[in-house]
């Protein structure tokens, strides 16, 4: 029997921390990985950047605005597939 979760996987991490001075700088990242019988893919992407400094740590967060874009259009194309859609399925067909 075949899983989803054999086949598709969300996992988050963090990179190697950098440090200059006190300042000690670690990328957190978020990756999808999908494995198909003969091949997959990785898709990797950074979520956050934690910096550390005199003992505080502060997480700063990063957007993704290519993947916010791809979703904005993606939306927006399935909006005009089902408009038009709409509008030729109430077109009237006149045969002589």
């Amino acid at each position: 029997m075949i899983r989803l979760k054999d086949h598709f996987r969300v996992q988050t991490g963090v990179g190697p921390p950098v440090t200059v001075g006190d300042i000690t700088v670690t990328p957190q990242f978020e990756a999808v990985i999908v494995r198909l019988a003969s091949s997959g893919f990785i898709w990797n992407r950074p979520t956050a950047i934690l910096v550390e400094q005199n003992g505080h740590i502060t997480r700063f967060p990063i957007r993704d605005i290519t993947r916010i874009l791809l979703l904005w259009l993606l939306s927006f194309s399935l909006l005009l597939s089902i408009m038009s859609f709409i509008k030729f399925s109430r077109r009237k067909v006149i045969r002589p």
